[in-house]
Parts: structure tokens; sequence; C-alpha cells
């Protein structure tokens, strides 16, 4: 297609690529012929990514959290692409922490923003210069609700927003050097996290003291299973994200943020169209009243 760039084996590092949507987005930019540095974080990983692609997917050890690892990641992709760069760094790994902020530790607060924020700005800086040599793309994948805050995601959400207002800057920055910062945000999609989701959860209330956590705990519960409910029942699936970040890489001219799935795009009209206190009114039915 003449408004779409082919991956010409043109070099692609996807963090976050174990499971779920970036292994799908892996595995998508095998097939469009790109060359892949997948980042996981166990062998049996990075040995079941070989199996099932192309000689030109190449699993590297990456943990986002850790400087000496993203070094390592980094020094071995230098080491392959040589003066090409990189031409897209998809910034995929995260995690959700779900609970009622009252209950959520200092320490788990920040790991949810050391590995969904902070993480991903080690990211950034590491592999930069690479990629200001190929001039080429920054996905960073946020959610649905980068914009919107749901009760019992606050943790999530911070992460969420801080990613999106840090993109917005990022954009502008780069832009002279003609580099392109894109922001996917998918809605809810059934894959493992969503089991995660629920098990961390479940920790974080039981290890609250047990005064706050009767406060919470009937609607909270309530709120894990219609959450996973909502993403068994999804039409999304993780192939359709694969197609949006495959799309901001190959796109002449990408947007800066691409919806996944019907109701991350209704969270985007929701943000625009409507004020606080009807949203506070909407999420009522989540959390409920006290008594």
């Amino acid at each position: 297609m003449s408004e779409q760039l082919a991956g010409q084996g043109r070099a692609v590092v996807v963090s976050g690529a174990s499971s779920g949507l970036g292994l799908a987005c892996a595995r998508q930019l095998d097939q469009l012929g790109f060359r892949v540095f997948a980042g996981v974080r166990r062998p049996a990983d990075a040995d079941a990514l070989r199996a099932a692609a192309s000689p030109r997917l190449h699993p590297i050890m990456l943990d986002v959290t850790s400087e000496e690892s993203i070094a390592q990641a980094l020094a071995l992709v230098t080491a392959e692409v040589g003066d090409r760069g990189v031409w897209g760094l998809i910034n995929n790994a995260g995690i959700c922490v779900s609970a009622p902020l009252e209950c959520v530790a200092p320490e788990q607060l920040r790991q949810q923003l050391e590995t969904n924020l902070i993480g991903h700005h080690a990211m950034i800086r590491a592999f930069l210069p690479l990629t200001r040599t190929a001039r080429g793309r920054i996905v960073n994948v946020s959610s649905g609700l980068g914009r919107v805050a749901s009760p019992y995601l606050g943790a999530y959400a911070a992460s969420q927003f801080a990613k999106e207002g840090y993109s917005d800057s990022l954009r502008r920055e780069l832009r002279p050097f003609g580099v392109h910062v894109v922001v996917v945000q998918p809605g809810a999609i059934k894959t493992p996290i969503w089991g995660k989701v629920s098990e961390v959860g479940n920790q974080t209330l039981e290890g609250a003291p047990a005064a706050v956590a009767n406060l919470y705990r009937e609607s909270f519960l309530r709120f894990l299973a219609g959450n996973d409910r909502r993403a068994q029942a999804s039409a999304t699936r993780p192939e359709s994200f694969a197609a949006a970040v495959a799309d901001a890489l190959t796109a002449r001219s990408p947007k800066s943020r691409y919806r996944v799935g019907r109701d991350s795009r209704l969270t985007s009209v929701v943000y625009r169209l409507l004020p606080d206190k009807v949203l506070d009114t909407v999420f009522t039915s989540v959390v409920g009243t006290a008594r």
C-alpha cells in the first residue's frame, strides 16, 4: 500500500512479550518482516517464542525495572543493528494493581509506577539514540483508563494518566528529530493479565487492616468479578492490539493515539463529553453507597 511502510527487516524492540498483548505484537511484527527483539523474563518464554516465529525474531532477557537488565539488552541490540538504529520501541511491559486506594500500600504504588511509567522512561532513555538514528517511532502502551479513572483502579490509572502526559511531552520534544511518539490505548481484552489482577486484588485486600478491608470487601469483589466477565466477553482480541501497533509503525504519518476496542473508544468520548459529577454518579453503581 502506498501509504504504508514495509517491515523490510527494520529493528523493533518490544517489552513484555512473554504473553498476552506483547506476545501477539511480537508475532505480528515478525510476520510483517520486522526484525523483532522481544523482551521476556524467563528462558522458557524465550524458547516458546523462538519455536513459533521466524529467525528474524530474537527473544532477549529484559526486566524494565532493572537498569542493569536494560543496559544488557541495549548492548545486545546495539551489537546486532549497528548504525541502522532501531525503528520501533514498543513499551508494553506492565502490571495492574487493582484495589481500594486505602488498601494499597505505598510499596505497591511504587511498584505500579516503577513498572508502568519509570521502567518505560528508562527504556526510552536507553534506546532513544538508536531510535533517533533510524528516525523511527516510540509506541507507549497505555489503556482506555488513561483518560477516565475507575474506582478500585486508582493505582493503575495513576500510571496510565502519567504515561499519557509523558507521551504528549515526549512527542513534542522529539518532533524536531523526526521521531514519532504514539500512544496505543487498548480496552478490555482477554489475556492472562486478568487472572493476575484478581489475584493481586485479593491479596491486597487481605493484607489491609480488617476494619478497612471490610468497608470495601463486598463491592470490590463484585468489581473484580465484573471486570473478569467483561474481559472474557470482549470481542477485542490481542491481534487487534497488534494490528494497531503495526499501523503505528508502518503508517507514513502515524496518529498520536490509537484506540483499540469499543470500550476504549467509548471511554474517549465519555472523557470529552461528560462532566465529573455525571461520571461520579455513574461510578456509584460500582462502589455502592456507605452503610
